[in-house]
């Protein structure tokens, strides 16, 4: 098994992205959305790509910000459609329009997005699937998994040896507090 512990340290995008984000634990609304947004692009294509776009997709998506993201219509995704600067794909732009609505309207039922996940933690890979097919657009087994292990609730990111693990488990990310036999499902 090839680890990203292995390959991206050193590497201009993968670099930066293991050693300071994947895997870190977050909270910030905005973060957890661009995180998921990202998870969505990549579908069907590389991790290389997605991060190459990412400056992109922080600009056209307007930082990820939820109120401006959930309010997206026709005119917005016309213009997202003719973005160079991003992956353009309709039904990847439209989930990710409807799920900055789901995510705004958990702030009424959870307190926000952070909140929500914290409310449905801790639960084997399998049953998160469910949970986000059942919640949001375009989320199978690979982007949810993915999703959740970069913000700290799944295991698995890094290497027991690798330096950003014990960064990471420095900071008690939600996944630690639990056996790791919990997750492993069939």
């Amino acid at each position: 098994m090839a680890w990203y512990c292995d390959v991206a340290p050193g590497h201009q995008f993968h670099g930066p992205y293991h050693d300071t984000e994947y895997g870190f634990p977050t909270d910030i609304e905005t973060v957890l959305f661009e995180r998921l947004a990202m998870e969505i692009m990549q579908a069907g294509l590389s991790w290389l790509i997605v991060l190459k776009k990412r400056d992109g997709l922080n600009q056209a998506f307007e930082s990820f910000e939820i109120d401006r993201v959930s309010t997206y219509g026709d005119l917005e995704t016309d213009r997202l459609l003719a973005d160079t600067a991003i992956i353009r794909n309709r039904m990847k732009i439209a989930a990710i329009t409807e799920n900055a609505r789901r995510i705004r309207n958990m702030r009424d039922n959870h307190g926000g997005f952070s909140a929500w996940i914290e409310s449905h933690h801790p639960k084997p890979r399998a049953e998160w699937v469910k949970l986000f097919k059942r919640t949001f657009k375009f989320t199978g087994g690979e982007i949810t998994g993915e999703f959740l292990m970069s913000t700290g609730y799944l295991p698995g990111v890094h290497r027991p040896d690798c330096p950003t693990y014990t960064e990471i488990a420095n900071l008690n990310p939600p996944w630690m507090a639990i056996d790791p036999a919990f997750y492993i499902t069939e």
